[in-house]
């Protein structure tokens, strides 16, 4: 039994009791997402774990008085499966009598819905059909049109069987709901020229259209085309051409200022800054030249790192590592930053006159929604208020640091060390640490408040995450380390801040572990079979990841990364011995750690007839030789676990795991069952 506070101010590391919980981990799960201005009101997407992980849509009125109220009750769940990871699934506009209208897409059906909030007598009504094809008809990142009676948006259509058998473009959908069982009624704006494009964005006098695209092989962080259009009196596109980016520039956002000019971060300096294209020359001119990032990784089409104000002035979401809120002044490059607590501003930011709102979190609390005045400067809570659930004492205090990796390379991550507000260890002792490996693997860990983090710090067991060469944040040089080197650099980036924490003193050398999911449990994976990383790590728990590479390049995993590997890997025509010696699935003979493997079963990016053929190896080991595993599947979830259940249990499936193999003195978790 874990020592309690009453019994002595000492106990040992890992034995620590924390009143932050599983249950408090699952609820506290997710944040606020896609948010946006409907004339004066703000909406935004909240998370529901506790009613089967649904999406809900959530309205706050113009004055900001009351509380904000979620519009649709279950089962209604606001989000889309565009490019399996999803975009902007709702959109709004004003209307002149009887409220805003309000257009969204069910996750259930992937149909396109609209409704009119202020007459509860009619029910959403569908404007999209179903298709029985493959994946069907899915439909992202709209935007209302009622002058012409239409919704714009990006569709994704299957045209057979197969995860990549489709086509994406932009379309026009009558709100009437005249399309809902004619597919017909469906206007397509352009053909299906691209692999894949967001959804267009229109200039202030509706005359012209801009959007992104990219083709395969390359992903959106890599190279990306800023795509524009003349648009006519009735909606349709004319005159398309390319205007910006390139096979090495990136393009992560567009948008319209009031004046008409058009704004859009591009990477073409090494670093994602905001350009406007200069209508003279046609070139884009730099607006803010910083040595900094005003973008990231478009994982989720429809993020936006800025916005333009009706004054002229950009509302940014910038930083080196962390990103916060600041106001640009074109004219003269001049940028302030909004003051408060938050060290982390999502790409979500909409603009009601002179006010941003925004989803901003801080280590001291969890993602809410903030707005800015930029008329007197003034910050406020207004949505999501964070509520300490426990004392605040028993959160981590989080370290920024830059270790040094192979080579001398800087490796970027955040410490958090153990913390009790009542119990230290006894002296001489070191805590256990995990090595956190975020997912992407082109994306990043951001400085924030996450309980689960806390969950196991406040129980004496210290968290490291890794920004390792590849992550967003620190500019495309640093992304591009990863090119070509996916298990190897992350791998190696990852050791040297275990093994380096271990020579400082801070860490305990034999109680080292690692855990990631997606790209971070392909990092898990590959370290606990990689001679690079051989007697690194104690344990590792390991969350829907990729296991094999050879299987995933030809056809186990979804469109959008499909041909990931070609630069994370090479291209399989040239490399394919490459993609079979990194694999883990390859080399479980090489298995030198105990591990954990959860997956949901219902996954389509990381597939578990991955994790099954994994284990399926390590248990054919000579006999009686495989090394201590559980295997944990969970109906009903796909990549990345959202309901209240499911958490739980794999939070404390992973405690147990450290239990087992650490020798931590405790039992308020059910017991992991190790094979082999």
């Amino acid at each position: 039994m874990a020592t309690t506070r009453a019994e002595t101010g000492q106990a040992p590391y890992g034995s620590w009791p924390s009143p932050i919980d599983a249950a408090l981990v699952a609820a506290r799960d997710g944040r606020p997402e896609f948010l946006d201005a409907v004339g004066d009101e703000v909406w935004w997407t909240e998370p529901r774990p506790e009613e089967g992980g649904r999406r809900a849509l959530m309205r706050l009125g113009a004055d900001r008085s009351a509380p904000a109220e979620s519009v649709l009750p279950p089962p209604w769940n606001v989000r889309n499966r565009y490019i399996e990871y999803g975009g902007t699934p709702w959109a709004g506009a004003p209307r002149a009598e009887g409220g805003p209208l309000v257009v969204f897409t069910h996750f259930d059906d992937q149909r396109l819905y609209a409704f009119a909030p202020d007459d509860p007598a009619t029910p959403p009504w569908p404007l999209t059909p179903v298709s029985a094809v493959g994946g069907g008809l899915r439909w992202c990142d709209p935007v209302l049109r009622p002058s012409l009676g239409v919704v714009v948006c990006v569709l994704e259509e299957f045209t057979g069987e197969g995860q990549t058998d489709l086509r994406r473009l932009p379309v026009s959908v009558p709100l009437d709901g005249s399309a809902a069982e004619d597919r017909t009624r469906v206007v397509e704006l352009t053909g299906a020229t691209h692999r894949f494009v967001t959804g267009p964005r229109f200039s202030p006098d509706g005359r012209q259209a801009a959007w992104l695209a990219w083709d395969h092989p390359s992903m959106p962080w890599d190279g990306s085309l800023l795509r524009l259009a003349r648009v006519t009196a009735d909606g349709a596109f004319t005159d398309v051409r390319t205007v910006a980016g390139g096979p090495d520039e990136s393009v992560a956002q567009v948008e319209w200022a009031a004046d008409g000019s058009l704004l859009f971060a591009t990477d073409r300096t090494g670093w994602w800054n905001v350009h406007r294209l200069d209508p003279a020359s046609g070139e884009p001119v730099n607006l803010c030249p910083r040595g900094e990032e005003f973008a990231g990784g478009l994982w989720k089409v429809g993020q936006r790192w800025f916005a333009p104000l009706p004054s002229g002035l950009v509302a940014v979401v910038h930083g080196l590592g962390e990103m916060v809120l600041g106001i640009l002044d074109p004219a003269t490059g001049e940028l302030v930053d909004a003051a408060g607590p938050w060290t982390e501003w999502a790409p979500a930011l909409g603009v009601c006159g002179t006010r941003v709102t925004g989803v901003a979190t801080g280590t001291r609390s969890a993602f809410e929604v903030v707005e800015l005045d930029t008329g007197t400067g003034h910050t406020r809570v207004v949505g999501a208020a964070h509520r300490d659930p426990v004392d605040p004492a028993y959160y981590p205090e989080p370290q920024i640091r830059t270790f040094s990796g192979p080579g001398g390379r800087d490796v970027h991550a955040h410490v958090y060390p153990p913390h009790h507000p009542d119990l230290t260890a006894p002296e001489g002792t070191l805590p256990p640490y995990v090595v956190w490996v975020h997912g992407g693997p082109n994306s990043r860990a951001p400085l924030v408040l996450d309980l689960e983090i806390a969950y196991f710090t406040s129980r004496g067991i210290g968290v490291a995450e890794v920004n390792y060469g590849g992550s967003t944040g620190y500019g495309r040089e640093y992304r591009n380390r990863l090119r070509e080197q996916w298990g190897v650099v992350d791998v190696d980036d990852c050791a040297a801040v275990a093994l380096a924490l271990a020579d400082e003193g801070v860490a305990d050398r034999s109680r080292l572990a690692i855990r990631g999911g997606s790209a971070g449990g392909w990092t898990g994976a590959a370290s606990i079979t990689s001679p690079a990383a051989e007697g690194v790590y104690a344990c590792a728990t390991i969350l829907y990841p990729i296991l094999d590479l050879e299987g995933w390049a030809e056809g186990e995993t979804h469109d959008f990364e499909s041909q990931y590997l070609e630069s994370l890997i090479g291209p399989l025509a040239d490399t394919r011995a490459r993609y079979r010696d990194r694999s883990p699935s390859r080399r479980a003979d090489r298995v030198d750690a105990p591990f954990l493997l959860m997956a949901g079963l219902d996954d389509v990016i990381c597939p578990p007839v991955q994790c099954d053929r994994f284990v399926a190896e390590v248990r054919e080991r000579a006999a009686g030789a495989a090394v201590g595993h559980a295997y944990l599947t969970f109906e009903g979830e796909g990549h990345g676990f959202r309901r209240a259940d499911t958490i739980i249990r794999a939070v404390e499936s992973e405690l147990a795991l450290y239990i087992d193999t650490f020798g931590l003195d405790r039992d308020d978790v059910p017991p992991l069952e190790l094979h082999g």
